[in-house]
C-alpha cells in the first residue's frame, strides 16, 4: 500500500469548512436549546469506551466497531452511539437521581464500514432519551420532540414512519411458529428494505395460499390512524394485539400535541430488532432518501448496566441534516476590519475590545503596512469593502 499524500485523510471522515462548520454549529445549538425547552439537560461523555461494558452493549455490530488497545490490553472502542454511554452514566453517577430521567446530548460517532459503501465512518449525532418511563406518553413525547427539533434544525418538509417491533415478532410467532430461521430472514429484509426479497422468502417457506397472503399484506399496513384498526384484523396474537394498542394510545397523545400530520404508520419498520424492545421510528426528509432521525423503545439496555429501567429516545443524524438544508441562507456575523498604523495600534485594539463586546459582529484587526500601496480599501456597489482580495462589512482605519 502506497503512502498517504498530506492532503489525504481516510476514507469516510470528512472536513467541514467555514460556512459547512457554521451552518452545523446552528443547527446543533437550534436543537438543543429546543431539547432544553422540553426539559432536557446536555450531557457529554467520552470518546472511548470499554468494549466489554459500552461497546458490547451498543446497538452497532461487533464488526462496525472501531477498536483499539491501550497501554494496559484492554480493548477500548470509539463510541458508536451514545445511547449504551448515557445508559452507563445513569446506572452509575446518575444512580441516585430519581426517575424519570430527562438527557440530550450532541457528539460525533464513529462506525467502521466497507469502503465502497460509500458511508460516514464519523457522523454527528444530536438526541434525547428518557429514562424511567414505559408509557405511552413518554412515546410519544420522543416523537413530538424528535418533530420539534427537526423543524429548529431547519428541516421543513418531513415524514415521521412509527412501527413497533412487537407487532411483527407476535405476527410472525402466530403464522411461522417453531420456524426461527424464518422468521429472523423475514426481518432482515424488512430492516433493510428488501421487498422484493420479503416476498421471495415468503414463497420460498412452502406456506399455506392463506399464510402466504396474510404475511404479504403487511406491506400494505402503512397509513394514518387507520392501520391500527387493519392491524388487529391482521393479527390476533396477544403481543401483536398489545402493541397495536400501543400505537393507537401514541397516536392520541401526538393528536393532542397538534403533530399527528407529520406521522404515518409503517408496520413493515422494525428498526434494529436486536435493540429496540417497543415502537421504533425513522424522520425522512422530503428532498433525501435517508433518514435524518432515528428512535424508539429499548427496555432491555440499562440492565446491562445493573440498573434496569424503561427507556426511550431518538437521535437527529445532524450531517444529513446539513444535506438537506445546505441551500438555505445561514445569518452570518457583520465583518469588520480594524486596520491600523502601529503608532495607532492601542487605539485600534480598544475599539476591537469595544466592539466584540456587540453581538452579530465579527473584528478582524490588521497592521496597514508602510507601504500603503499595500493596503486598499476598495468599496463595492454593494456597499461592502474589498480588501486584498477579502470582503468586509465595514473598514475602520486608525492611521
Amino acid at each position: 500500500m502506497s503512502k498517504p499524500k498530506v492532503f489525504e485523510k481516510p476514507t469516510g471522515v470528512k472536513d467541514y469548512l467555514p460556512e459547512a462548520a457554521a451552518k452545523l454549529r446552528s443547527i446543533e445549538t437550534n436543537v438543543l436549546q429546543c431539547m432544553e425547552r422540553w426539559g432536557y439537560s446536555e450531557i457529554i461523555t467520552p470518546t472511548l469506551e470499554f468494549y466489554d461494558t459500552v461497546g458490547v452493549a451498543s446497538s452497532t455490530e461487533d464488526r462496525k466497531l472501531f477498536k483499539l488497545l491501550d497501554r494496559n490490553g484492554t480493548t477500548l472502542v470509539m463510541r458508536s452511539d451514545v445511547t449504551a454511554p448515557i445508559a452507563r452514566v445513569v446506572s452509575s453517577l446518575l444512580k441516585e437521581q430519581p426517575l424519570p430521567i430527562r438527557l440530550s446530548y450532541h457528539a460525533n460517532v464513529f462506525r467502521a464500514f466497507e469502503a465502497e459503501a460509500g458511508r460516514d465512518a464519523e457522523f454527528f449525532q444530536t438526541g434525547v432519551e428518557l429514562v424511567g418511563d414505559a408509557s405511552s406518553e413518554s412515546d410519544a413525547e420522543v416523537i413530538a420532540l424528535a418533530i420539534a427539533s427537526l423543524q429548529s434544525a431547519g428541516v421543513e418538509q418531513f415524514k415521521i414512519a412509527l412501527g413497533h417491533v412487537g407487532f411483527l415478532t407476535g405476527l410472525f410467532n402466530e403464522m411461522l411458529q417453531e420456524r426461527i430461521e424464518a422468521q429472523q430472514a423475514l426481518k432482515e429484509c424488512l430492516l433493510n428494505r428488501d421487498y422484493v426479497g420479503y416476498r421471495d422468502t415468503i414463497k420460498s417457506l412452502g406456506l399455506t395460499a392463506e399464510v402466504q397472503q396474510e404475511l404479504e399484506g403487511i406491506l400494505r399496513l402503512r397509513g394514518g390512524q387507520e392501520i391500527c384498526a387493519q392491524a388487529k384484523q391482521v393479527a390476533r396474537d396477544p403481543i401483536a394485539q398489545q402493541s397495536i394498542e400501543h400505537l393507537c394510545e401514541i397516536w392520541d397523545v401526538l393528536e393532542a400535541y397538534g403533530v399527528s400530520e407529520h406521522v404515518l404508520i409503517d408496520l413493515t419498520m422494525i428498526g434494529d430488532f436486536s435493540y429496540y424492545t417497543g415502537m421504533t421510528f425513522e424522520g425522512y426528509a422530503a428532498d433525501l432518501g435517508f433518514p435524518v432521525c432515528s428512535g424508539g423503545r429499548y427496555d432491555n439496555l440499562l440492565t446491562q448496566f445493573g440498573r434496569p429501567a424503561p427507556a426511550t429516545g431518538f437521535a437527529l443524524k445532524t450531517n444529513r441534516i446539513l444535506e438537506a438544508v445546505s441551500k438555505q441562507p445561514i445569518e452570518t456575523p457583520a465583518k469588520v476590519l480594524i486596520a491600523y498604523t502601529a503608532s495607532k495600534r492601542g487605539e485600534a485594539f480598544t475599539k476591537a475590545r469595544e466592539m466584540r463586546l456587540q453581538d452579530g459582529i465579527m473584528i478582524e484587526t490588521r497592521l496597514i503596512p508602510d507601504k500603503l500601496n499595500e493596503f486598499q480599501a476598495v468599496r463595492k456597489d454593494d456597499g461592502t469593502f474589498s480588501v486584498n482580495g477579502a470582503i468586509y462589512h465595514n473598514v475602520i482605519e486608525f492611521g
